[in-house]
């Protein structure tokens, strides 16, 4: 049985984790983690594009080989995600055996076949981008910031035969509606390609470039940094005991707006397509954080750390943050008074005020124990409804990646927890005389408790050590699972734990 596999675009070895690196991470971690939660069996790769000339040229300027310096930002994007709790499956670097054969066989099978040869090409080369580049990719008649120098260069190389298979991309795309997420995408990607595309060139003669795969056919050159990275969503399930047939194609291939147009969403699938192998069901393109409208760059001093916030608020309020405010596939502006807001309200009031009042309340007037939950009860009738509505639709929000949308939902149902435990005010039920008001008030208290449980299992793709913390205190399991997401009587009898604080005041600095 094929596995539910995912993979993020693998990140470049000349930078440090920004929010964009975390976001994606984030992003791809929610739907795995919704998926296992689903019962699907889930693998789930990230990993390092450590060739190419930025590489090479950083490490030369560090007295270091680049080896070494691939080394050191390996171990920056690895520690990013422990700290952000992503649960990936595999971590794959471009520079280890296994995917330097593999890019190799790919090569050879390539020339072999005749979609690659060789031709002398003077074109204009952007360094930063790493690839040349033509006058239609001018954006108001002068070259995008992230190009920067642009020079004319001649050089003999190895093209790939990418226009030959043009038209058969165009109808791919056309005939398969869910290939590009979200679908506006699509149109941009249909837009590029309505101009004639040039031979994609694939090589870099080692006299300028020494740090890639050698081509197996001609020791003098290496091979084109995205040529090389694009082929790791293969490789790193093409090797040892790894059967691709488990793995292949990817369920989702997620990637940032800027990389879609033109490496994922015309080199990669016509490569797959002639190496005959079957494409990404879907490439889910997210949009980018901004600053005041703005991309944040360092130039502008307006990029966020995600390792500030972490460290200032921990990583599950971060984590939360980034899945309520952007809706996929769309731009967002990071506001930090937004995120403290969120902070405050949502978590510390909402959710983790709530959880300490029912759990002191419980010890208050239950000496801990959480009351068997009788669900017909008429008095929480109300709440029972409103879970069986919220229960579907957060799940259904899961499925089509709306999570903000699927989150706004879900503390909405806290919120009417609060206020279902205002309207019953159990320590009104417990001072009174009155031969109904002690059964009333454990109805309260357990269907409050229940609720809370029923939340926080729908809340762990997100934030799963909260998830995990709730439980704990509600004396549950604290390992999540989507088996008992019915309203019922699942935590009767369970010793409730004090003092468990979610989300600690904080004196926001940043």
């Amino acid at each position: 049985m094929k596995k539910f596999f995912i993979t993020t675009a693998i990140d470049y070895a000349n930078g440090r984790p920004h929010i964009g690196h975390a976001y994606e991470k984030i992003l791809a971690d929610v739907i795995a983690r919704n998926a296992r939660l689903s019962g699907k069996d889930v693998y789930f790769m990230t990993g390092l594009d450590e060739h190419g000339q930025k590489v090479e040229q950083s490490a030369a300027r560090r007295g270091i080989p680049p080896k070494v310096l691939c080394d050191e930002v390996a171990d920056d994007f690895k520690t990013l995600c422990g700290t952000l709790g992503v649960s990936y499956d595999y971590y794959i670097r471009t520079t280890d055996e296994y995917h330097r054969s593999f890019v190799q066989k790919c090569l050879q099978k390539l020339f072999d076949s005749g979609e690659i040869y060789k031709a002398e090409y003077t074109g204009l080369y952007s360094l930063n981008a790493e690839r040349f580049v033509q006058e239609k990719d001018k954006v108001n008649g002068a070259w995008p910031a992230d190009y920067g120098q642009v020079t004319e260069i001649t050089e003999t190389n190895y093209f790939f035969r990418l226009k030959k298979h043009q038209r058969w991309l165009i109808d791919y795309i056309g005939a398969h509606p869910d290939f590009i997420y979200p679908k506006f995408r699509a149109k941009q990607v249909i837009e590029f390609l309505k101009e004639p595309i040039n031979d994609l060139c694939i090589s870099r003669p080692k006299e300028r470039l020494s740090w890639g795969i050698e081509l197996p056919f001609d020791k003098e050159y290496v091979t084109y940094v995205w040529f090389d990275a694009l082929l790791n969503y293969i490789s790193g399930v093409n090797f040892g005991d790894k059967k691709l047939a488990d793995y292949w194609p990817a369920d989702y291939h997620i990637i940032g707006k800027d990389i879609l147009v033109p490496a994922h969403s015309v080199y990669w699938p016509i490569m797959l397509h002639v190496l005959d192998y079957e494409l990404p069901r879907t490439f889910l393109t997210h949009g980018w954080w901004l600053s005041s409208g703005e991309k944040m760059s360092k130039s502008s001093g307006n990029v966020v750390n995600p390792l500030d916030y972490i460290e200032e608020f921990g990583p599950e309020p971060f984590r939360y943050y980034l899945m309520r405010e952007m809706s996929v596939g769309q731009d967002c502006d990071f506001n930090h008074d937004r995120f403290v807001s969120r902070y405050v309200t949502d978590l510390g009031n909402d959710l983790g005020n709530l959880l300490s009042r029912v759990v002191n309340m419980l010890h208050r007037y239950c000496d801990g124990i959480i009351p068997s939950l009788d669900v017909t009860n008429p008095a929480i009738l109300e709440l029972r409804e409103l879970w069986d509505g919220t229960g579907r639709s957060v799940l259904a929000d899961y499925g089509d990646l709306a999570f903000n949308s699927a989150l706004g939902r879900l503390f909405s149902f806290i919120a009417f927890i609060n206020k279902f435990i205002e309207m019953n005010a159990p320590w009104r039920l417990a001072k009174s005389a009155d031969s109904g008001a002690r059964t009333q008030l454990e109805v309260v208290l357990a269907a409050a408790s229940e609720s809370i449980r029923l939340a926080a299992l729908l809340l762990a793709p997100v934030m799963p050590v909260t998830a995990s913390k709730i439980l704990v205190a509600l004396g549950a399991d604290p390992e999540v699972s989507w088996s008992k997401l019915d309203f019922g009587p699942h935590l009767a009898n369970k010793t409730a734990v004090e003092n468990v604080i979610l989300f600690p005041r904080k004196e926001a600095n940043l």
